[in-house]
């Protein structure tokens, strides 16, 4: 049996903005945008001239990973704080991660430097300006053996 995990992330009205927004600072390739307005009408539910251009779904291609993003339904409660659940990022090369971290920090907060930890010659954790948390990991190089 094979299972696949992503972060669906939930924004309030302003998807597309964080949409692109980590298309450039992790690197990505947007993969599709589908907004309220391309589903068929439901004439029990009207959506307004601005509804319809809110992100229904949206996919996002980081490496090898997937990101999906969406607006909440209008009308629909949103909280975001961002401290429940946490995206880490793994790149492989220093300079890679200080510039991924520079992008997120961008209008963001950071939590805690990059700097070398027991585990990592580089890691540190940042919340972005859309709430969204994440620590950027370099992996500790393997001995050759």
């Amino acid at each position: 049996m094979s299972i696949g995990l992503n972060p669906y992330l939930v924004f309030n009205g302003n998807t597309r903005e964080a949409l692109y927004f980590y298309e450039k600072a992790l690197r990505g390739n947007v993969v599709g945008i589908m907004t309220f307005g391309d589903l068929p009408e439901d004439p029990n539910h009207p959506l307004t001239d601005e509804m319809k251009t809110l992100v229904m779904h949206a996919h996002l291609k980081v490496g090898d990973a997937d990101l999906m993003f969406s607006d909440t339904f209008p009308g629909t409660a949103h909280k975001a704080d961002g401290d429940t659940v946490q995206i880490a990022i793994h790149p492989t090369e220093e300079s890679i991660a200080r510039e991924i971290f520079a992008a997120l920090e961008d209008g963001g907060q950071v939590v805690m430097p990059l700097q070398k930890t027991d585990w990592s010659p580089l890691y540190g954790i940042v919340k972005d300006k859309f709430g969204v948390t994440f620590q950027v990991n370099v992996a500790e190089e393997q001995p050759q053996g």
